[in-house]
C-alpha cells in the first residue's frame, strides 16, 4: 500500500490588533497551551512557540490534509474566543487579520526554538514591524506596507 510521508516545518508569526500590548506574560504559559490543543487537534503539531505583549512566533509541522490558511483561522479564530472568556478587561481582545509565514528546514529548527525563546530579549533592541521587514527580505518576498499590517 502506498502512503505519503511530509515534514512542512512552518514558523508562523502575527500579532494583536493594532499590536497592542494586551497578552500579559501571566496568560502566556495557558494562551500557548491552548493553541498547542488547536493545532493537535488538526494534526499539527506545535513545536514551539513564544512571543511578547504584542505578537507571537509559532513553529509548526503542518499536517499532510491542513491548508496553512485553516490551520491559522482556526487558532486566529479559537484562540481570541478563548481570550475573550478569561475576563472582562480582555473582551476586545483580537488578532491582526493577517499572518506572516515561512518554511524552514529541518537543519534551521534549534536555531529558530533559539529565537523563538528568546523573544521578550530580542524585542527590547527591535520592534515587531522591523522583525517582520528582515523576515520578508530573507525570504525574498514582496510586500506593501500599507497592507502588511492589517
Amino acid at each position: 500500500m502506498a502512503s505519503t510521508l511530509t515534514k512542512v516545518l512552518l514558523h508562523l508569526t502575527f500579532s494583536t490588533k493594532d499590536r497592542a500590548a494586551v497578552i500579559p506574560e501571566a496568560l502566556e504559559p495557558d494562551l500557548y497551551s491552548y493553541i498547542g490543543g488547536i493545532c493537535r487537534r488538526m494534526g499539527s503539531p506545535l513545536l514551539a512557540m513564544g512571543g511578547t505583549a504584542d505578537h507571537v512566533h509559532m513553529l509548526v509541522s503542518l499536517a499532510k490534509t491542513v491548508a496553512l490558511s485553516d490551520l491559522m483561522m482556526e487558532v486566529k479564530r479559537d484562540s481570541s474566543k478563548w481570550v475573550k472568556e478569561r475576563d472582562d478587561a480582555s473582551r476586545n481582545f483580537g488578532w491582526q487579520d493577517g499572518y506572516f509565514g515561512f518554511s524552514i528546514g529541518e537543519s534551521g529548527v534549534d536555531v529558530l526554538r533559539a529565537y523563538i525563546a528568546n523573544q521578550k530579549q530580542h524585542h527590547t533592541s527591535v520592534d515587531f514591524k522591523d522583525e517582520v521587514r528582515a523576515f520578508l527580505r530573507k525570504y525574498g518576498i514582496e510586500w506593501d506596507e500599507r497592507y502588511a499590517w492589517i
